[in-house]
């Protein structure tokens, strides 16, 4: 699959300690991305931030918690970001957690799977 002009990427902000069953949150995201086909999804590890409970994660050699905060990005062109939106909504009510999503036009430059020799 090719993509190049116009796409959307979807950035997904949740808690590394967000579940679904036994299943990490953001490997479950990251797998039905997968699944549905998307161009692809990155998981990035936040070093310190806060969201809507305005509690603040860190990544200390003195804090004990590993609920830091967690960025997952997917990009790919907007109807299947669109179709993909409800596959999300599903798993966070399954999840019964909270986070926030947004979305962003992005104007791909390249993007080119690699060859298999």
């Amino acid at each position: 699959m090719e993509i190049s002009g116009q796409a959307v990427l979807l950035r997904v902000f949740i808690g590394e300690s967000d579940k679904l069953g036994h299943l990490p949150l953001y490997e479950a995201i990251v797998k039905r991305a997968r699944e549905g086909g998307l161009a692809g999804a990155t998981v990035l590890k936040g070093v310190l931030g806060y969201g809507a409970t305005a509690r603040i994660r860190t990544h200390k050699i003195l804090d004990l918690s590993s609920d830091l905060s967690l960025v997952i990005e997917i990009v790919d062109e907007e109807q299947k970001i669109t179709a993909f939106q409800k596959e999300l909504s599903s798993l966070f009510e399954q999840a019964g957690c909270g986070g926030l999503v947004t979305l962003e036009n992005i104007r791909v430059i390249h993007y080119l799977p690699e060859r298999n020799n």
